[in-house]
């Protein structure tokens, strides 16, 4: 699978693809889990997305289960250093049953903790998993800024942030002489929800055509979630979320049935290169809960769209 840089300075490298770990340990049990991990290592992929509040809010859950299945993965398998692993702090439970926000105390003591369950001495790339207004940037970037200083993270990245928000907190770290976010992930994919649309997902923010021009013209990775829009891709007749019910979506959809005819190529796997090709390039995220759909996704890494028929795709608003 082809890599591609992440962060020169750091020399981070990331996978055309990134597994997406969330469901593991709750949803999808050990043994299905390292099934999955080890058929994406061994397709060449690299990446591997967690975050240390997945999944508290499945039945049973506490958060911390995907980062220590991940971890047990590791440790059994070894290979650590052929791979590039992320986590997030945000967005766990705080005492006041809220997310538990971006104060200095939570980033250095959520870090520990996550570095713990997933047994390893550093993170490749640490996420602020949600805006927090309440704290203020400077002390949240200062907490960023000192663990890659200290060789605990490697590389920092914002998820669900507004482009506005990525660009001052961006601007105070340069003025500071900190550690800037480079990595951005953000809900994305070909269907869109309807414009000023509040996504019932909590915490959940789609990527803007403002934040998608933001990290191209600044060079930026853009990592995307719920890529395939929980498998709706895959099941056609089946209505999307009430949220994507607009003329855009049907239009988009059929441009997609005819790509993906004329490719003899599945829609998830068109979605995935047309995500994967385009501007700015996105690395798309991929939770899959058997090999088999894991199967499906990996094959989307080595499908190029010709010119006209990714027009097709494009022009389809």
């Amino acid at each position: 699978m082809q890599q591609r840089p992440l962060d020169e300075a750091a020399g981070t490298r990331v996978s055309a693809l990134t597994l997406g770990a969330m469901p593991f340990g709750t949803t999808v049990d050990e043994e299905t889990s390292f099934a999955i991990l080890d058929r994406f290592v061994e397709a060449g992929g690299t990446t591997i997305d967690t975050a240390n509040c997945y999944s508290f809010w499945v039945p049973g859950g506490e958060g911390g289960e995907s980062e220590s299945v991940v971890g047990r993965w590791l440790a059994d398998r070894g290979g650590r250093d052929r791979l590039t692993i992320a986590s997030k702090v945000g967005s766990g439970l705080g005492a006041d049953g809220g997310a538990e926000g971006l104060a200095p105390e939570v980033v250095r003591t959520q870090l520990e903790g996550s570095l713990r369950r997933l047994g390893v001495d550093h993170l490749d790339l640490y996420y602020a998993h949600r805006e927090d207004r309440v704290i203020p940037d400077e002390e949240t970037l200062a907490a960023f800024h000192q663990a890659v200083t200290d060789g605990t993270v490697r590389s920092l990245g914002a998820s669900n942030h507004t482009a506005w928000r990525l660009a001052e907190t961006r601007a105070l770290a340069e003025r500071r002489g900190w550690t800037p976010y480079t990595a951005v992930q953000q809900r994305y994919s070909y269907v869109r929800p309807r414009p000023n649309t509040t996504l019932p997902e909590g915490g959940h923010v789609h990527a803007s055509d403002e934040l998608l021009d933001y990290v191209h013209s600044h060079g930026l990775t853009l990592f995307a979630y719920t890529t395939l829009i929980w498998g709706a891709y895959s099941r056609p007749g089946q209505p999307l979320p009430e949220h994507y019910d607009h003329p855009g979506t049907d239009r988009r959809l059929r441009a997609l049935a005819k790509v993906s005819e004329e490719l003899g190529a599945s829609p998830v796997q068109v979605v995935l290169a047309w995500l994967i090709g385009g501007t700015p390039t996105v690395v798309p995220i991929v939770g899959v809960s058997s090999v088999a759909q894991l199967d499906e996704c990996l094959a989307a890494a080595d499908l190029e769209l010709p010119r006209e028929l990714r027009r097709t795709l494009d022009e389809a608003v």
